[in-house]
């Protein structure tokens, strides 16, 4: 199966149920023996040490058993969690978004609104400096006449355009044509000195629904550099005192921020202050990479039926600990009525436990890792051990078996009674 499962799941889906099953139950087979083997050569130690290592060596087996449904959810979840680990790459992408300018965004879709958020942003607790730029369309032709050709607009002082472009010499007033923009190639067709050009604006309180923008005479020329969202953009760049009336207002705002991350809560603070200037803004958190939340959502339920499963066998776990118990009822009586600790026992009934699951969990680490290389490798995908999930489940199950433990130490000291002994 090794490089047959990378292109759209078409491989042989019964033949991986199958070896991942062979592989699970095969630690279930080699589990037992494990334990009898190293149990048998354990050397002395303390009166704890003693009784629970001579318990094991006399039924190892039983030992083995409680502890084998653990060691299989264990070695199957680090093996998934390799895979997942593995192929996240398949599912996650860089954003672009240049980080060392902009750690958020705030959308202002009202533009009369702009000045105003610049200012209440600038002074919010936390933010280092904001670029405010107010963008829209251009046409060739009026929005309801269906235009052939259409382009970007982006209004800001000199200091702002230069974010997003490289301007010659620049003074309040000007406009610049922008070369080397993605996606664009309506700019030069349009891109006419006294052209007239239409700026869609809704419609709204009764006003035309397009607004003519006619170019200057001396129209200049910009080349495009990726702006804080990593695109190059195309189309016009104008300055305020080249705008006609009423067309800022048209236009949505588009505010990018730079935050002082070590302030507490810094993001909140944006957002309440976007709240307060525009309840329509819409403030945006920038991340350096996505991942597709169908992905996420699948490991996520992986890892939440793992812990599951683990927890449902730690309850069947307590329930056979607890019986072993019940058995042992006259023989630890006994034990107290000759004198022996309540310490002592309880240390030995809690070795019982460990050794156990101790080679059960390094079983199952040896086994989920060698399954998930096998993934991996069916998948083409570089084999590397994902140490964090590997940790992560083992530590749940060493969790689990500590519980059980500590549950099991309440009817273990009420047991622990020489009046344990009585009989008819």
């Amino acid at each position: 199966m090794i490089g047959q499962g990378r292109e759209n799941g078409d491989f042989n889906g019964y033949l991986v149920t199958g070896g991942v099953m062979c592989l699970l139950v095969g630690v279930t087979a080699l589990l037992p023996w494990i334990v009898e083997t190293v149990v048998a050569r354990l050397g002395p130690g303390g009166v704890s040490w003693q009784l629970a290592v001579r318990r094991l060596q006399l039924s190892s087996g039983a030992a083995a058993r409680m502890v084998n449904g653990i060691a299989v959810a264990v070695a199957g979840a680090i093996a998934l969690q390799m895979l997942f680990a593995g192929v996240e790459g398949d599912y996650t992408k860089n954003t672009g978004f240049d980080f060392s300018r902009a750690q958020m965004q705030v959308r202002v879709p009202q533009g009369e609104q702009l000045t105003a958020a610049t200012g209440e942003l600038e002074k919010t607790e936390g933010v280092r400096e904001v670029i405010a730029l107010s963008e829209g369309s251009l046409s060739d032709r009026p929005f309801d006449e269906e235009p052939e050709h259409w382009t970007e607009l982006t209004v800001g002082d000199c200091a702002t355009l230069r974010e997003v472009a490289k301007l010659p010499a620049c003074a309040d007033g000007d406009v610049f044509a922008v070369r080397g923009g993605e996606y664009d190639i309506d700019t030069p067709s349009l891109s006419k000195p006294g052209r007239k050009l239409y700026l869609d604006r809704g419609g709204a309180d009764g006003d035309p629904a397009d607004l003519v923008v006619t170019l200057p005479r001396t129209l200049k020329e910009a080349d495009s550099i990726e702006d804080p969202t990593g695109m190059r953009r195309g189309g016009f760049l104008m300055t305020p005192a080249a705008a006609p009336e009423g067309m800022l207002e048209a236009l949505r705002g588009e505010l990018y921020l730079s935050l002082d991350e070590s302030v507490p809560d810094v993001r909140e603070h944006v957002r309440n202050t976007a709240a307060r200037v525009d309840p329509l803004a819409y403030p945006t958190t920038w991340t350096t990479a996505e991942r597709t939340e169908r992905f996420d959502a699948i490991r996520t339920g992986l890892f939440a039926g793992a812990t599951a499963v683990l927890a449902l066998i730690g309850a069947s776990l307590l329930v056979s600990q607890l019986e072993q118990l019940r058995e042992r009822r006259k023989l630890l009586s006994a034990l107290i009525a000759f004198g022996t600790r309540r310490r002592t026992l309880s240390l030995s009934v809690l070795w019982q436990t460990a050794i156990p699951i101790g080679l059960g969990l390094l079983l199952a680490s040896v086994v989920g890792m060698t399954l998930g290389a096998v993934l991996l490798r069916m998948t083409s995908t570089p084999v590397s051990v994902d140490w964090p999930s590997v940790l992560q489940m083992t530590g749940i199950g060493a969790g689990v078996v500590l519980v059980v433990t500590l549950l099991s130490l309440p009817p273990l000291l009420r047991m622990m009674r020489p009046d344990g002994l009585r009989t008819e």
